[in-house]
């Protein structure tokens, strides 16, 4: 039997990455790619190359109607799923909690109902670290970590990882559950800090960082984010959970001053604001599993990825 996945998300920044590289080293999978395209799409985030491939297909659905995601079911007769769509911008989420809930949560809800129904193979669930909570100094998240968010985004993804454990139990779905770092690289929302900040000091506006700058990050290279999640996907046993990142550790305070130099600018250009509501103070990923299990290892040091970044944007 053929394999088809389905890929949620696809014109976002880390799907628009997997398919990029995935489509084109595997022709024999079908990848067919759902989208709302709602305003973090971009279709240009999709090589040419992949679009004009035969084992490409895109439907645009908004994925919180089921009736609209069946009859792409019923058309593909999809056997698997890797779900990357999600609501992910914290501020939205303080100013406006209710998209989250529905879109995270009823969007994971719809997925696998459908994913019931026609009896798919695996349910592979792109979560985040952020469903830990807020992290002291001297720990690093595990998959063994309790559940504790902070925002209204982090508690709708925690929201959907738990709906998904209870289907596999009760439905005895196949699924796996992933949970990474911060990513950088290209096709990331203009929202998201790196390009964001870029974007403003390209227009000589300063860019706002929290008085309590020492919010701390672990941040991963997104192409070793694809690359893990294949491997999680095609070899890891059913119901496991991943962590992944790679202890890579600054504050936003020391990513500002990396894009600064690289820019030529000084640093009258930081403009100190206060501090979001329930700010996590550190992340800090334990990705010792993955690697011990899957041999998985990340290939970008951060040394090289965040330069090579902020050139790309700057050349954009």
């Amino acid at each position: 039997m053929k394999q088809k996945i389905i890929i949620t998300w696809w014109a976002g920044f880390i799907g628009s990455n997997f398919l990029n590289k995935y489509v084109i080293l595997f022709p024999s999978i079908d990848f067919i790619n759902i989208d709302a395209l709602t305003y973090a799409w971009k279709l240009e985030n999709i090589n040419d190359e992949v679009k004009k491939s035969p084992n490409y297909f895109f439907e645009k659905v908004d994925i919180r109607d089921i009736n609209e995601l069946k009859k792409v079911y019923t058309k593909y007769s999809p056997t698997d799923i890797i779900h990357f769509a999600a609501e992910s911008h914290v501020d939205n989420s303080i100013t406006n909690p209710v998209i989250f809930t529905e879109t995270n949560i009823i969007w994971t809800q719809n997925l696998l109902d459908c994913h019931k129904s026609f009896w798919l193979n695996r349910f592979h669930h792109i979560s985040t670290d952020e469903v830990y909570g807020d992290l002291p100094n001297w720990w690093f998240f595990t998959e063994n970590t309790p559940i504790n968010p902070s925002s209204p985004y982090s508690a709708s993804k925690a929201g959907s990882d738990l709906i998904v454990k209870a289907y596999g139990r009760t439905f005895w779905l196949n699924y796996v559950i992933t949970r990474c770092s911060n990513n950088y690289w290209p096709n990331q929302d203009n929202e998201k800090l790196i390009p964001h900040f870029i974007e403003l000091l390209q227009n000589n506006k300063p860019v706002t960082v929290y008085w309590d700058w020492s919010n701390i990050r672990d941040w991963l290279y997104v192409e070793d984010h694809c690359d893990a999640i294949w491997e999680v996907f095609t070899r890891a046993d059913n119901k496991s959970i991943y962590n992944i990142g790679w202890n890579n550790e600054y504050t936003n305070l020391e990513i500002t001053k990396l894009i600064l130099q690289e820019m030529w600018k000084w640093y009258e250009f930081i403009s100190f604001v206060e501090d979001r509501k329930g700010h996590d103070v550190r992340y800090a990923i334990d990705a010792t599993k993955l690697k011990t299990e899957l041999a998985w290892e990340p290939k970008v040091r951060f040394e090289d990825g965040i330069i090579k970044t902020i050139k790309y944007y700057l050349n954009k």
